[in-house]
């Protein structure tokens, strides 16, 4: 897996390049400015690229607008943000065009756990979602403000949110302490419910096909 990295602070910076080297992953190039990732992900042409949110010059929302350009001239390229607040505007932009590849947006503060931020790195770069929970629950808070998941009980709301963080159905099923059976038939009503595809398939594609719905 090679990996581009935008971050303006140096420890972090340095602290990341370190942390995915030691697992044995490539890092090709590690960017303190937008414009230097988006020459490093088009020299390098990385499998993903990960990127904070606040970059120079006003340290607002540079690193989630490169990486919402970057996506844009490289569909397939993966993009996993790291942010100490959910961007709403970029991030459904982002969001956007999950259908073509893999897409992450964590939170820095879920990003101390290691072990988490690296299945979320995998997930991501293998097309998959990894939503932080908050930036999940503000998409659909947003959603629910148009009466768009009117139709759904809060079980199967809550069953969505998990799904748009990318957990299996297994995984769902140990959250909510529910039956496999139980997390198949929630979301087969969810599918039905949003008018979307409910033929098996792959849990990623699932979720992103739901991001999709909430990115309408």
């Amino acid at each position: 897996m090679r990996i581009v990295i935008a971050e303006d602070d140096a420890l972090l910076r340095e602290g990341l390049t370190l942390l995915l080297r030691n697992e044995g992953l490539e890092v090709a190039a590690a960017a303190d400015n937008p414009a230097d990732f988006l020459l490093a992900v088009a020299e390098h042409e990385p499998d993903i690229a990960v990127v904070d949110v606040r970059m120079p010059p006003t340290f607002t929302d540079e690193g989630l607008r490169a990486a919402v350009e970057a996506r844009r001239r490289y569909p397939k390229l993966a993009v996993l943000v790291l942010s100490a607040w959910v961007e709403q505007s970029y991030a459904h932009e982002l969001l956007a065009g999950s259908g073509s590849g893999g897409v992450g947006y964590l939170l820095k503060e879920r990003v101390g756990k290691v072990a988490d931020f690296l299945d979320s790195l995998h997930r991501v770069a293998n097309g998959g979602t990894a939503l932080d929970p908050e930036v999940v629950s503000q998409l659909l808070v947003r959603r629910k403000a148009d009466d768009a998941l009117g139709v759904l009980s809060p079980r199967e709301r809550e069953v969505l949110g998990l799904m748009a963080e990318g957990l299996s159905n297994a995984a769902i099923g140990e959250k909510l302490v529910i039956s496999a059976g139980a997390v198949h038939k929630h979301i087969g009503n969810v599918f039905l419910k949003l008018g979307l595809n409910s033929e098996d398939g792959s849990g990623d594609r699932r979720v992103q096909a739901v991001l999709a719905y909430l990115d309408h």
